[in-house]
């Protein structure tokens, strides 16, 4: 069988990645990329899914994406889901251009748009980070994190510009707007 990943919240200034796994046991009708799909359908679809399904949700706050970087983060959620999956999948296939050094790994671009248990997977990690994000909001007001979701909007900047990041934000993400060295940053990871 095979399993399904995709990930939501790799590009946001603020906020967790978000990285979903799902192995499909009954056939659900509606899967699709969870960007083409309203957030009333993903809501609706999100039970089903949880229902219908063998599944693995890992979350990686904004501080350890800072400490450990990105493309670890997605590798250690990648490597987490498929242990956890393994018992119910032989196959595992991500959303993407990459295989992060996987060789078990499959991946494949719009994956999330063809590939049903991508399409799943990319619905369990949208919903599940929008939900985090609307309670967040709450703790942290003057960011409205409910409307932007985290990403580097023109209204988010200029919160961040008024208020400074809270931490919830990604302080390695650096913003031109705000005049921060982007390059410094870029040869310090590399």
């Amino acid at each position: 069988m095979l399993c399904g990943i995709d990930e939501a919240g790799r590009g946001p200034i603020a906020g967790p990645l978000v990285v979903a796994g799902v192995v499909i046991k009954k056939k659900i009708k509606g899967l699709n990329d969870s960007k083409i799909l309203s957030e009333k359908k993903r809501e609706a679809l999100f039970p089903e899914i949880i229902e219908n399904s063998s599944y693995h949700i890992v979350f990686t706050t904004a501080k350890t994406i800072d400490k450990k970087g990105l493309s670890i983060c997605l590798k250690n959620s990648i490597d987490e889901i498929m242990i956890k999956l393994s018992k119910d999948a032989n196959k595992f296939l991500m959303d993407g251009n990459t295989s992060f050094g996987i060789q078990t790994l499959q991946h494949k671009i719009k994956a999330d748009a063809t590939i049903q248990e991508v399409s799943a997977a990319s619905i369990l990690a949208k919903v599940s980070r929008d939900r985090y994000m609307y309670e967040i909001s709450k703790k942290y007001p003057v960011y409205n994190f409910d409307k932007h979701k985290g990403y580097g909007t023109k209204a988010h900047i200029e919160l961040i510009k008024e208020y400074g990041r809270c931490k919830e934000h990604r302080f390695t993400f650096k913003l031109k707007a705000l005049g921060e060295d982007i390059q410094g940053i870029q040869k310090s990871l590399f």
